[in-house]
Parts: structure tokens; sequence; C-alpha cells
């Protein structure tokens, strides 16, 4: 059985959609193969390398990529999965082709401030909260598809 092929998209490809690669590649990568792009590709996060490391997962070598470059390689997926947050949401970018599109609205860890330690605590309830959409999403899919 091949995996499906899952892309999540935001704005820089720094934060949310490196995030929800990572949890879903982690949590349900018998069933999916997950990748993440951007509009605008900036520099992963360290923050988000930080509080992704705390739950044992290392994303420190991911590397950032543009959404167009994807589409230039040909490359399809079954699920393109926008994860901006609402007030960014007319700049989430729209990956062509035959696939089924979601929008998952999250906080954007770029906006967190104070010190080290408090932007800390504002993006683990991000972590949290993604890492928690992607468990309910993998139950309901995986049970949809092993029904039909």
């Amino acid at each position: 059985m091949s995996k499906q092929k899952v892309l999540f998209v935001c704005i820089h490809n720094s934060a949310r959609s490196q995030m929800a690669e990572a949890w879903l590649n982690h949590i349900c990568g018998d069933s999916f193969e997950a990748q993440s792009a951007g509009l605008e590709p900036g520099v992963l996060n360290p923050l988000v390398v930080e509080v992704m490391k705390e739950e044992g997962i290392d994303i420190s070598r991911k590397k950032t990529q543009a959404v167009f470059d994807l589409f230039k390689r040909g490359e399809h997926f079954s699920y393109v999965i926008t994860v901006c947050d609402e007030a960014s949401a007319e700049r989430c970018p729209i990956f062509p082709g035959l696939t089924q599109r979601l929008h998952w609205s999250f906080p954007d860890p770029s906006k967190a401030t104070g010190s080290h330690k408090e932007k800390l605590n504002q993006i683990r309830p991000i972590r949290d909260a993604i890492k928690q959409k992607i468990e309910g999403w993998c139950v309901k899919v995986c049970t949809s598809t092993n029904k039909t």
C-alpha cells in the first residue's frame, strides 16, 4: 500500500508547516508522507526547532522550500493543508492540481514576544495544537480510508 502524500503550506515554511510535517511523519508515517513548503520561504525558526526537540523530534536539519519549486518538479499530493493564521489566510498559497485542500488556522509563532522563555511558552501551545489536530485527522482519514 502506497502512502498518501500530504503537503503543509504556510507563508515562510519556517514554523507551522514544518511542525505539521514533522508531526504527521512521526504520528502517522506508515500511512502518509508529509512535506512542507512556503510562498516566501524563510529561515527555519530556531524556537520551533527547540520546542519540537522537547518532544523528541529533531527538525534542525530541515530546510525551507518554495511551493513553486514543488509545482515545477511536478509533485502531486493527495492533500494540501494550509496552516496560516486567519489574519494571513488571504496570503496563504494555493497549490494547483487535483488534490483535497484543507485549511487549519494556527497562530504564527514568529509573532511571539518577550524573553526567550516567554516566546517558548507562547510557541508550545501552537506546537501542541498542531499535534492534536494531526492526531485527530489521522484517526479520521485512516478510518475512512480503511472502510472503502
